[in-house]
């Protein structure tokens, strides 16, 4: 078979929309990306939505409305892509990098709490929702995440590139916090090829977001042609940037959000089959922690751990798998283990203990909508051929 590790599943109105933006002959940022703005919003409940050409541009806007500005420290987990923490270099701010916890590669209210005993000067967090399931922002003793950050004025900003469809109890991820993060990149749990979005609560952030995404221009380009006013006339408010998202993103965006739904759900019926078959093979691979109903899990990823007991390392699998066409991937190798950050913040290993244990063995598995049953069952086999526990 040829199984590759993710696939962009487009059997919706893709087509239809980006036809209807050649065919308008406007192609930049206009009323299709309104539409996708305003339809996403309400799909996570948030009262603002702003589009951007990626998940790191968000990111970087968020922080920028916060008012992060050099010298600041950001706390960051190092179990993270790049961007979580090149954005805060972006603003010449400094990462505080983080441990995570182990089977869930997220932060906890116990790991905040030493974070903030050990940095008492650290005034923002970026929270990653890693592989989908959102971390324990709020809980029924009040101590979570957003609560011992209120109690301690720290700003949060929720990197949510892997938990679009995601929930926190009834809540929406997009609607917990103040600012959030979304990443449309083409593996993600829906796609615009390239681009992102920011949700707040925030009318001020909201207003911010949206002029710095475009020069710092105080009137975006579907205004200035829309309306009575001419065109030229408009004013720059800050240096800003070119980060807004094109229509013909926003067409395949808004045919990926009418099955969003649809999608989480083979999301996590493949999820559940892994759990099903792979079990069995505790003693020597751990699958991924689950810490709240499998319905509310967004299931971008599907990350195991190669435990040190295993007859085979998690590099072998890695390559027998792609012998027999299977795709994997790992997510991620730590940021710590990063030349760059590395050096310049002078970072070792044994201050990271739980993401150690898991980049030492952590193997993503194919986990997209078009997966079929045949190729879940040949991925199991190999794994069960591979460990020699058929």
């Amino acid at each position: 078979m040829n199984i590759p590790f993710s696939k962009v599943a487009h059997a919706g109105n893709e087509k239809k929309y980006i036809e209807e933006v050649l065919a308008s002959g406007w192609l930049t940022t206009a009323s299709k990306t309104r539409e996708f703005e305003e339809k996403f919003a309400r799909y996570v409940n948030a009262p603002y939505a702003c589009a951007l050409n990626s998940g790191t541009a968000a990111l970087h806007l968020g922080l920028e409305a916060m008012g992060v500005k050099k010298g600041d420290k950001v706390f960051v987990p190092s179990m993270t892509f790049t961007a979580t923490a090149e954005v805060v270099r972006y603003l010449q701010a400094d990462p505080v990098f983080l441990d995570t916890e182990y089977g869930t590669n997220l932060i906890t209210p116990e790991i905040l709490k030493e974070a903030i005993n050990n940095y008492p000067g650290v005034k923002y967090l970026i929270i990653v929702h890693y592989g989908g399931q959102p971390a324990e922002m709020t809980n029924n003793q009040g101590t979570g995440i957003l609560e011992i950050c209120k109690e301690n004025g720290i700003s949060v900003l929720e990197d949510a590139a892997h938990a679009f469809t995601s929930k926190l109890n009834d809540t929406a991820v997009g609607n917990i916090g103040d600012i959030t993060c979304f990443s449309f990149y083409a593996n993600k749990t829906i796609t615009t090829a390239e681009g992102g979005m920011l949700t707040t609560k925030n009318e001020a952030v909201f207003q911010r977001v949206k002029k710095m995404r475009l020069h710092g221009i105080d009137r975006d380009i579907w205004n200035r042609y829309t309306t009575n006013k001419q065109s030229w006339e408009y004013d720059v408010i800050a240096p800003g940037y070119k980060y807004n998202m094109p229509d013909l993103n926003a067409a395949l965006g808004l045919a990926q959000l009418e099955k969003a739904g649809q999608f989480r759900r083979r999301r996590e019926e493949i999820a559940l089959y892994y759990y099903k078959h792979l079990n069995h093979l505790a003693e020597y691979i751990d699958l991924p922690l689950l810490k709240i109903p499998s319905e509310n899990h967004a299931w971008h990823l599907f990350p195991v751990v190669i435990k040190e007991k295993s007859p085979v390392n998690r590099n072998t699998i890695i390559k027998k798998f792609a012998e027999k066409g299977i795709g994997t991937s790992v997510h991620y190798k730590p940021l710590h283990h990063m030349t760059y950050y590395k050096n310049k913040y002078h970072l070792k290993a044994d201050d990271f203990p739980n993401t150690e244990k898991t980049w030492q063995g952590n193997l993503s598995l194919p986990i997209y909508p078009d997966l079929k049953i045949e190729e879940l069952e040949y991925i199991c086999k190999q794994f069960n051929e591979i460990l020699q526990k058929l």
